[in-house]
């Protein structure tokens, strides 16, 4: 974003960037962490911005005095939208997360499509519109982030609201037809053309979004040019693009040479010694592809044998909505296969996987990101997998191979220093294991040198400055 311009950005999103959380009677509040707040929070410091969103915790907590004392600490306010423990269950867990998610990660069999669902995601939205539309002023700049607030440029422009919208949807946009199965589709497409630009993470992706778009609404004329497409009808213009997602390199960069980091990834190397180590982390989600990974390194260990006891596989799965049944039989499911696994072919002082059901904190992380010379990243499908560039950018030595899944956003950026891999494809991925962990010094540093520099030079403070910049 220009210096020039001295507009306010408002971010919205579902939740705010904060922890709110009670210690010893007394009401805490701290910034939260992630992509989304490292790259928005120098933006909105700069231009005395706003983000608005759900606190996340209930009425008990003294939030205008905790949000005034953020706005004093870090420089730009926050916006608050209350939601009751009902709303939180209907529009989030429930029509976000069992209906949106699964339909936009093409797993159609594992959508529920419920009409309470749908009503609480309408007013939700509405309540979020109508909090936004008493914060801004004429001027601002209105950036709505993710599937949780798809109709908010719509409830926008009810209530009067001229101000330039943009939404950036941070997951995959389905293709047509999977799309049109959604009971609401209309709905939610008329939504999203009222923002003035609607953001993508893959062409792919700008591309599904278009295709529906006009097919669905009569009428609509598309003028498609490099890094945008321009929807039109008789009354407006909207303009359609993919800007993929990123990382701040120079910060995973740096802290990985750190000398806490360093010490962390040698005794990783001292534990598994005289063997390469294939690292899988992943939040416990069935978009993820993690089952198929684990068979697909149990064929791997099948078909080469001198795999065996000079390969291990550390599978980090960090805990998530474990109350929801689906979760939970996932979860069930890794760790028989992990166990099967392991006693198929473990032998005296070698196991094969290592999995551990857990978050690792930032320095433990880093640690296994340098000490894996392979990241193993296959999700079935996803919007990016900033895990990816995460692993690039710490791999210091420059001795790591990425292999990555062809149904990941990132595969558009990286697939030339990556090793692409469709997850379903047991043998395809055990080929690329192999492959990997027989893959020469040089080659090894020649595609890390070139993923890295990628990454470097679209990192996320460019992803921030280009989509503000296109609005």
């Amino acid at each position: 974003m220009s210096n020039k311009d001295s507009r306010r950005l408002i971010a919205v999103s579902n939740r705010l960037p904060i922890v709110v959380k009670e210690e010893d009677g007394r009401w805490q509040l701290a910034a939260g962490a992630g992509g989304l707040v490292t790259a928005l929070s120098p933006v909105l410091k700069r231009h005395r911005g706003m983000w608005i969103g759900w606190p996340g915790c209930d009425e008990a907590a003294p939030l205008e005095e905790l949000v005034a004392r953020f706005a004093e600490q870090e420089g730009y306010r926050l916006g608050t939208v209350p939601l009751s423990q009902e709303e939180v269950e209907d529009y989030y867990e429930g029509f976000s997360n069992m209906t949106l998610w699964p339909l936009f990660h093409d797993l159609l069999g594992l959508c529920q499509f419920n009409a309470q669902h749908w009503r609480a995601y309408v007013e939700v939205n509405r309540r979020f519109a109508e909090v936004t539309a008493k914060k801004i002023a004429r001027e601002d700049l209105v950036w709505v982030q993710d599937y949780q607030l798809m109709l908010m440029g719509g409830r926008l422009r009810e209530l009067g609201v001229k101000n330039p919208l943009a939404f950036f949807l941070h997951i995959p946009f389905p293709s047509l037809d999977l799309f049109r199965r959604l009971p609401w589709k209309m709905e939610i497409l008329r939504g999203l053309l009222e923002f003035d630009l609607v953001g993508f993470q893959t062409l792919r992706d700008r591309r599904n979004f278009v295709a529906c778009a006009r097919e669905l609404i009569p009428g609509l004329r598309a003028e498609v040019h490099r890094r945008t497409t321009v929807l039109r009808d008789e009354e407006r213009a909207v303009r359609v693009g993919h800007f993929p997602i990123s990382i701040d390199f120079g910060e995973f960069n740096n802290q990985a040479r750190g000398r806490e980091v360093a010490d962390a990834a040698w005794y990783l190397h001292e534990k598994f010694a005289n063997r390469q180590l294939l690292l899988g982390v992943d939040r416990l989600d069935y978009t993820k592809g993690i089952p198929e990974r684990l068979l697909a390194f149990e064929r791997a260990l099948e078909l080469y044998p001198e795999l065996h006891g000079k390969l291990s596989l550390l599978q980090i799965v960090v805990p998530s909505r474990t109350q929801v049944p689906e979760y939970q039989s996932l979860k069930e499911q890794l760790d028989q296969l992990a166990g099967r696994i392991n006693g198929r072919f473990g032998e005296p002082g070698w196991i094969p996987i290592h999995y551990m059901f857990r978050s690792l904190d930032r320095v433990q992380l880093l640690a296994h990101y340098r000490a894996a010379e392979i990241a193993l990243i296959t999700p079935l499908r996803d919007g990016m997998n900033l895990v990816a560039k995460e692993y690039c950018a710490a791999s210091v030595d420059n001795n790591g191979v990425l292999i990555l899944s062809e149904f990941a956003g990132a595969a558009e950026e990286l697939g030339k220093g990556a090793l692409l891999v469709n997850p379903y494809d047991l043998d395809g991925t055990a080929e690329a294991i192999r492959r990997a962990y027989t893959m020469e010094q040089g080659e090894r540093q020649r595609r890390m040198r070139m993923l890295r520099a990628s990454i470097q030079r679209n990192n996320v403070h460019r992803w921030v400055d280009y989509f503000v910049n296109s609005l």
